[in-house]
């Protein structure tokens, strides 16, 4: 019986990475999309756009067509390193060389080497890469006129759920004291991430200060999973207007929670009440600025919100911008979606004031 618990863990989990991944590739259409509600907005995307991102589904749904197991998360990992074939980056890209974390770094031109940003990519914990993200970190990069360090963190269900989490915290120890060039103390340090990556940077900050490490001098959290706890599945917000989440939440309320929280823990092999997994259950006092970017139509919106008025209870000056109708971490499509030129437009005017000291309380 246990060993067919693990089994549904590893299962859901797989679930929730398919659909993560696709939602990445897909924008949201909703009611209005359909014949129903006719209220627009100014965020709808151009009809152009939505095509291309069909045909990326498209070649998504063909990539893992008939797979299941292993082999399907292999095809997907393929899938999403396919997906920075062909950009336009303006950044050097270079490997980690011998004696540095895994991962690659991202270097714009006229990029300052002591001007330095941890990226930690998402994909569900068991997928994605560096590769996979460069049109976030390569964007980040001109923005910030900073190095970003993208670390290559263990992936499930190879490792644990937990030695990815080490090798975020090892990274950012390493990252204080090494830049591009070699040894040097940084001037300006941020970590950023996407998804399963923006709770493992949710999570680091709260690490780092219980460290009495030296706080980064901000954090930026794109569409992050704050909590994981299964519980009232089919009564979550945006349920319905989440298509590509929704359908797979919406069969996983069905299940016993016994049965789902069992198949959690055996799963990530940590309990999903720890703030390793679930952020939003954690302390969330002296956090360094902190910015959540979130759509209002995915099903990680309500937590989100949870997240940042229990750090603002606390003290900690983290704020959320949020976009209509937007896919989960539609951060991706840059430059094609002007919604995420106008994200990263956010990001960069967020840092300018954090520089002047000037973020929000």
């Amino acid at each position: 019986m246990i060993f067919g618990i693990a089994w549904f863990a590893m299962m859901w989990l797989g679930l929730v990475m398919v659909a993560l991944v696709v939602a990445v590739l897909f924008i949201v259409r909703r009611k209005n999309d359909v014949g129903g509600d006719s209220t627009t907005t100014t965020h709808q995307p151009q009809s152009e756009a939505r095509q291309q991102v069909l045909e990326k589904i498209k070649g998504m749904h063909a990539s893992t067509e008939g797979l299941r197991g292993r082999a399907r998360i292999k095809a997907l990992r393929r899938h999403m390193d396919s997906m920075s074939d062909g950009l336009k980056l303006v950044s050097d890209i270079r490997p980690a060389a011998d004696g540095e974390p895994n991962g690659e770094w991202v270097i714009a031109p006229g990029s300052d080497p002591n001007r330095r940003i941890l990226y930690i990519h998402g994909g569900s914990w068991i997928a994605g890469s560096p590769k996979s993200h460069r049109a976030i970190t390569d964007r980040l990069s001109r923005l910030a006129h900073a190095c970003v360090f993208a670390v290559d963190y263990r992936l499930m269900p190879e490792n644990r759920y937990l030695d990815g989490i080490i090798d975020c915290q090892q990274a950012y120890r390493w990252m204080l004291d090494n830049g591009p060039d070699g040894k040097s103390a940084a001037d300006f340090v941020v970590i950023a991430g996407d998804s399963a990556g923006g709770s493992h940077t949710l999570g680091l900050i709260a690490w780092i200060r219980d460290q009495n490490l030296p706080s980064p001098n901000a954090a930026i959290a794109l569409s992050p999973s704050t909590e994981l706890m299964l519980t009232s599945l089919s009564k979550r917000a945006n349920l319905k207007t989440d298509a590509m989440l929704g359908p797979t939440i919406e069969k996983l309320g069905r299940i016993p929670s016994p049965l789902l929280w069992w198949g959690t823990v055996l799963g990530i092999r940590i309990l999903p009440t720890s703030p390793m997994a679930s952020p939003l259950r954690g302390k969330l006092h002296n956090l360094p600025p902190t910015l959540i970017h979130v759509s209002e139509s995915e099903l990680l919106h309500e937590n989100a919100q949870r997240y940042v008025s229990k750090a603002q209870e606390a003290g900690s000056p983290v704020e959320m911008k949020t976009w209509p109708d937007m896919v989960h971490v539609w951060h991706m499509f840059t430059p094609l979606l002007p919604e995420a030129e106008e994200a990263f437009d956010d990001i960069s005017g967020f840092l300018a004031r954090v520089e002047a000291g000037s973020a929000a309380p």
